[in-house]
């Protein structure tokens, strides 16, 4: 094995087709983004190089600062749904004495596999402030909390959150299933003979232990978040106003609404530092409760 390891030029030689196709899908775009972030352009005509200018305009565009809280709202919401809801149900479903497992884990990841468009028109007609399925509800149960959940300037953007998070909720909790049964039985045995209860012992015993799989759904939950559009997009087209506008949001007014390359790529270049550094800290903070 270390002979075959050792032949450097074979190994280069293997990965270069996988390394020029990562290139061109992915770094070739971000570094062109970059590059087209320092000029004034509409997309067809010539640009003119501006430098550091759209920077500068971004950093006072008031656009940037809804955009940024919805992003920070809409992660929290993907975390806290999915990622603890997420984790009871597979503890759940890992459990042996649980009945209907195999059809509650098939019932968990069915909204993955829906269109995203099928979902929000679903959920839109949930929403109806009139004859929408929530309000019904709370009306049956003489709860007076009528809302007009997507026409609201603070709650439209939990709600479209909320949707997000239910759609893909299944998806975390089949990497958090697999992260559950991953762990060997033993742990957990040894745990609940030294007197331990069964959720206590999932909270010292099996949640550290899949403290790899946490990294990756924080990471997946929060760049979601970040770079949440199609949802806004299709339930309220960004409003009332601009009140849900979130980075991808501003992209794709400021690309294809005005033809505003040059800047659109500037809000581009946030984006992926933003969700780089995310990603830096989430690794950041587990590794350093792995050493502790």
């Amino acid at each position: 094995m270390n002979r075959y390891l050792g032949n450097k030029p074979a190994l280069a030689l293997f990965l270069l087709p996988a390394l020029l196709v990562y290139s061109v899908i992915l770094i070739y775009p971000v570094l062109q983004g970059v590059f087209r972030s320092f000029f004034e352009w509409d997309g067809l005509s010539a640009s003119t190089f501006i430098g550091l200018d759209n920077y500068k305009e971004l950093m006072t565009d008031p656009l940037l600062a809804v955009s940024l809280k919805n992003g920070a709202l809409f992660s929290l919401v993907l975390v806290v749904f999915q990622i603890g809801l997420g984790t009871v149900l597979a503890l759940i479903c890992a459990d042996p004495r649980t009945r209907g497992r195999k059809f509650l884990k098939t019932a968990y990841f069915i909204p993955v596999v829906l269109s995203v468009t099928v979902v929000c028109q679903l959920w839109i007609a949930m929403y109806d402030p009139t004859n929408g399925l929530i309000n019904k509800l709370f009306s049956l149960l003489n709860i007076p909390y009528q809302q007009n959940w997507l026409n609201s300037p603070t709650q439209s953007i939990i709600a479209i959150a909320f949707v997000n998070a239910w759609q893909f909720m299944g998806y975390q909790f089949a990497l958090l299933y697999a992260g559950v049964k991953a762990i060997p039985e033993d742990y957990f045995e040894a745990a609940t003979i030294d007197g331990c209860s069964k959720w206590r012992a999932h909270w010292n015993v099996t949640l550290p232990l899949m403290r790899e799989t946490y990294k990756f759904c924080f990471t997946i939950a929060i760049t979601s978040g970040i770079s949440a559009f199609v949802q806004m997009l299709i339930m309220t087209n960004g409003g009332p106003g601009t009140t849900n506008y979130t980075l991808t949001f501003m992209i794709y007014r400021y690309a294809f609404m005005e033809s505003n390359y040059g800047y659109a790529c500037a809000v581009s270049v946030l984006l992926v530092l933003i969700s780089l550094f995310a990603t830096l800290v989430i690794n950041k903070v587990f590794d350093r409760n792995q050493e502790a």
